[in-house]
């Protein structure tokens, strides 16, 4: 079983976009998929629920081991893909974390799925907390969208430097330009930079479009939604880079 993560220091980046329509398109390549929304706002429920909210378990019984994680999960929501919903208690997940005194409470939550599930897709929350760090140590690989911007490439850079302070495994952070609008100059600057902005830059740059928008009110991830829109053509790029990395 491998994992890898969607994770951004600030929202409104396309993160959840991402991690859905990745987690879709792997499920497509016949690998079973699992989608963890570990985000609050629950908003990967609405791209996969018909732009409904999802109805999420508390995570104290998980954690606590009350319940297992199997009963968290909401399976074959399309073929090869099961899907965990968030829920409201989520955003005391860092709380909980902090209060237990396991090394890797993600990664021994995860282990019973390990035998039956090829990939792990996180969807995680903005921000830099205990489960920050805590996804940073169990991914196999961890995605960072970036709209083209110096306000977004400095929160890229503060957030780099804090993962290689803490030793937290820089090697496995993957930036990629996300919102890309080749009509602004900037964007167009910064993303002919992309092989110098990065160690390890991605050729997959996800475009500014209304298909994305769509995703939420249609519940629909841009394979079934938009197959020939240039996003949808991006994320396919983008999930060939990780399956030759992940070597699934």
């Amino acid at each position: 079983m491998r994992t890898i993560a969607f994770y951004s220091p600030k929202g409104g980046v396309g993160k959840t976009a991402s991690a859905v329509n990745i987690a879709y398109l792997a499920s497509l390549s016949g690998y079973s998929t699992l989608l963890w929304d570990l985000d609050s706002q629950g908003s990967a429920s609405f791209y996969l629920s018909g732009g409904k909210p999802g109805e999420g378990k508390k995570i104290s019984k998980l954690l606590e081991g009350r319940v297992p994680i199997a009963d968290f999960i909401e399976e074959d929501i399309y073929p090869n893909l099961d899907f965990i919903p968030a829920h409201k208690s989520f955003r005391n997940l860092d709380i909980r974390l902090e209060e237990d005194e396991r090394s890797l409470p993600l990664k021994e939550m995860l282990s019973p799925l390990s035998e039956d599930t090829s990939l792990v897709v996180l969807d995680c929350p903005p921000g830099q907390s205990r489960l920050t760090e805590q996804v940073l140590k169990i991914a196999d690989l961890v995605y960072v969208p970036l709209v083209p911007t110096w306000l977004s490439l400095n929160s890229w850079r503060q957030f780099n430097e804090l993962v290689c302070n803490k030793k937290l495994g820089e090697k496995k952070l993957r930036p990629f330009f996300t919102l890309v609008d080749r009509r602004k100059k900037l964007h167009r600057e910064l993303i002919e930079q992309n092989s110098e902005l990065f160690d390890k830059p991605s050729r997959a740059m996800i475009p500014y479009s209304s298909a994305v928008e769509r995703m939420g009110e249609e519940g629909l991830p841009l394979e079934l939604l938009s197959p020939k829109s240039q996003p949808a053509i991006a994320y396919r790029r983008l999930w060939s880079e990780i399956q030759s990395e992940l070597r699934i």
